[in-house]
This record gives C-alpha cells, structure tokens and sequence, in this order.
C-alpha cells in the first residue's frame, strides 16, 4: 500500500556554514558552539583541558576542538570544507566550517552553495576588511538567505558600544546594497573565547537588546527548502537507469535520482529533457516502499507507464513549466583556478548529473566585490575573481536561471585534463541581483 504522507526534509533542520578572515576567532566560536550544545566528548573536553594548561592557559582553549584539521587544511594536505553536527532541543544543525585564507575563498562557495544562513565573522579591532567584502558578495550571489554577522573579540575593544554601532552601520550598508533585506540581516556582539552571546546573553553588553548567536540559530525563520525552487514544477536529475533483469522483475525499468524541484505523484504528466519526450509517472518506488507523492530532497525511482529511452544526466520535469533546454547562454561565475580565465578556454561542464564539452566565448565583464562595480570586458578572471561570461555546449542542457532554482541553474566548470573543478557557476546574470556602482 503507497505512504500517503509525503516525506519532506525535517523542518527543524538548518543548514549554516561560517566564513571569516583569518585570525578572527573563527575556530573559537566553532568550538564554542559545540562546546555550548554539549555536541563533544568528554573525552575530548579532557584533552582540550590539559592541552591548554600545558600552554600556560586558565581556560580550555575550544579552538583546539578544531584547529587540528584546520592546520591540515591551510597546509595544503586537504582544503575540503568540514562539517560539523550539533543540536538543541529545539533544532539540529549542518554546520559547513569554510577556511579563511583568501586563496580559500573558493571553499566559501562550497560551504555556503546549501546553506540556509551564514555566520560571517569580524573581529572588532579590525571591522570590515577586504576579505568581509568578498566573502558578502560571494555570498549574496549565492542567493544565501539569512546572514549573521558575529563581532568577534568584541571584550578587546575600548567604547565597544560606538566599535559595534558603527560595524553594523558599516555592514548594513554593504547588506543593503548587495541585496539582503534588513530582516534578513543580524549583527551580534560576540566574544567567542569567554562565550559572551554565544548561548546566553551577555550582560557585559548592556548596548545590545537582540538574541544570542544560538537563541537566533534556533528561532530564524528559514524554509525546509533553501534551493529557491517554491514555485517551480518538478525536476529530477536521473542519476542512474535501473534495469535489474531478473527473472522477478523482467520487464524493469526505474530512473533513480533526488527531486531538485516541486513534487511528483502517480498520474503526473511529464517530459524529458533535452529530448522532449512525454510520458505519464505509473509508480514512485523507494526501499521502504511506493509513495503517493513525493516532496524536493526525497530520493526515490520513478516508474513510467511508456518505454522512454532516458539516460543518467537527463532532467525528468513538469510539463507545465520545463525549463527550454539551452547551448548558448550567459552566466556568472566564481573562478576557482589557479590560471586565469582566458576567453576561448575549452572545458567541461558539469550540469546535474550531466558533463558535456564547453567552450568560454567572451569574458563579458567582472565583478569588483570593493567597489560593487563591473569591470566591462576584462582580458581574464583570476583566482576568485567573480565574472559574468558566455558559454556554448556541445548539448543542450535544461537549465533554470539560478534565482529560480539553486540546483538546476548552477554548474560546474572541469578542466578536461585532470578533472579539476575550476568554476562554480549560476545560469542567468545574477549580477543584476546587485545594486553595482552602489557607492559603498
């Protein structure tokens, strides 16, 4: 008998990544975190402990907590971005820990490419610096819902009151041109080391009346959905074509894969693209069973009542809005490579579960995340430089503009020889989603 509850992501799940410069107590306040939701070992609290008054410390050094892969990672053995799980008794929490470098920026568009809000740090003494501007504006492109900004070591400054006011009226500027409505921004005094407004609030800021980081953690609104996709109709990336040929299921035919978009229930017309093909959805098939309707995020096989030659990297979507499939188009991209960006570069392009050939046509302009200004027709696009180019597939590619839907209008750029990424991408010029020339 078919579940006729549709099973959606838990709503009091909230994905968060950090982002920061480096040195601005970002370790801290990760451990902190942790330390604070009770999300660590004993064990581990006893190491940090004696490692810390082995260095002459009064206190438990929580950085410890996550320094040791940090160190890894900005040695260069790895600079993947790393997770960490905790709750509350009122929610749980993804936490994607980015690095600070700024050659590590592109771990920023990893880290923050899900999530539903970003805590950005600042230490107080030093305000906004270039790195805050570029993590900002990375982060607005992204489409990143809700923003913190945490004011670290925010005990160190003298007249905290007047550093914290004119911080916030500094960044709320910055917000405010890149987009963010004032709702959607919060600005909090922090001290990370002693736990001022981290999990309770400080009385050693009496100049502030708002929640602590977890008190605003637990009670911002954000939806389950944080792809953007509300008012679109399904989509749904084939990952792979089941055929099991037994003597049981002789005639087998399933497409697996993870709704990006909307929902899908038996009787629901359908197309595939590129192809254009329709057909009718007979069944959806899950190991605990068949479904009466399935929700974005769930994983299911989709059975269909006509035999349809689908491939993995095809896109399964709603009759009613599927998106025109495409092979020239604009789009704005994160460069991530170490070599720069030269129009006429030939690549892969990996679009969902699909990878084709590409080729960079003009380098249309870039984006100078300081000035909030573009630079028309740059000769190329560096190391974390952000940019709006042209680009031509080998096959068309069913894409969304990335407003729309994060996961069906953003793609990845592949060097061919070694299968490096060197771009994320967003379809669609979301660069008019910024206020450039905004004078900030």
């Amino acid at each position: 008998m078919a579940d006729t509850a549709p099973i959606e992501p838990p709503a009091q799940l909230l994905r968060l990544a950090t982002a920061g410069s480096v040195d601005d107590g970002k370790s801290t306040l990760v451990g902190r975190l942790l330390y604070d939701t009770k999300s660590v070992l004993a064990d581990q609290i006893d190491a940090v402990t004696r490692a810390s008054v082995d260095r002459g410390l009064a206190t438990p050094d929580l950085s410890l907590l996550v320094d040791g892969l940090r160190a890894e990672r900005e040695q260069g053995i790895t600079i993947d971005v790393a997770y960490r799980y905790f709750a509350t008794p009122k929610r749980s929490f993804v936490l994607a820990d980015t690095p600070g470098h700024v050659q590590y920026t592109r771990n920023t568009v990893s880290g923050a490419s899900t999530a539903q809000l970003v805590i950005l740090l600042v230490d107080a003494r030093k305000g906004v610096i270039e790195q805050t501007r570029r993590h900002a504006a990375v982060l607005a492109l992204l489409g990143v819902p809700k923003l913190v900004l945490a004011v670290n070591k925010i005990d160190l400054v003298d007249d905290a009151a007047e550093v914290f006011a004119r911080i916030s009226a500094e960044f709320n500027a910055l917000t405010g041109a890149l987009g963010w409505a004032p709702e959607d921004v919060l600005e909090i005094p922090v001290s990370a080391l002693h736990g001022d407004n981290i999990a309770t609030r400080s009385t050693g800021t009496p100049y502030y009346d708002g929640p602590s980081l977890i008190e605003h953690l637990e009670s911002v609104p954000v939806d389950a959905d944080s792809t953007g996709s509300h008012s679109l109709g399904l989509r749904f990336p084939v990952q792979y074509v089941i055929r099991p040929r037994t003597a049981e299921y002789p005639d087998y035919r399933g497409y697996a894969g993870q709704i990006a978009a909307g929902s899908v229930a038996p009787g629901d017309e359908i197309v595939v693209l590129p192809s254009g093909v329709r057909s009718t959805v007979e069944r959806i098939d899950t190991p605990a069973g068949e479904l009466a309707v399935a929700q974005t995020g769930r994983s299911v096989t989709l059975i269909l009542s006509d035999d349809v030659d689908i491939s993995r990297g095809d896109i399964i979507a709603a009759v009613a809005d599927a998106p025109e499939p495409i092979d020239d188009f604009e789009a704005t991209v994160c460069w991530l490579g170490d070599k720069p960006l030269r129009a006429g570069a030939r690549l892969l392009l990996k679009h969902g579960t699909k990878t084709t050939q590409a080729i960079v046509g003009a380098l249309v302009e870039r984006f100078d995340e300081q000035r909030l200004a573009a630079d028309p027709v740059p000769e190329t696009l560096a190391l974390n430089d952000i940019g709006r180019i042209s680009v031509r597939v080998a096959e068309p590619i069913p894409a969304d503009d990335y407003r729309a839907n994060r996961h069906t209008g953003s793609f990845l750029l592949i060097d061919p020889a070694n299968g490096n990424t060197l771009a994320a991408g967003l379809v669609g010029d979301v660069l008019t989603a910024v206020e450039v020339g905004a004078g900030v």
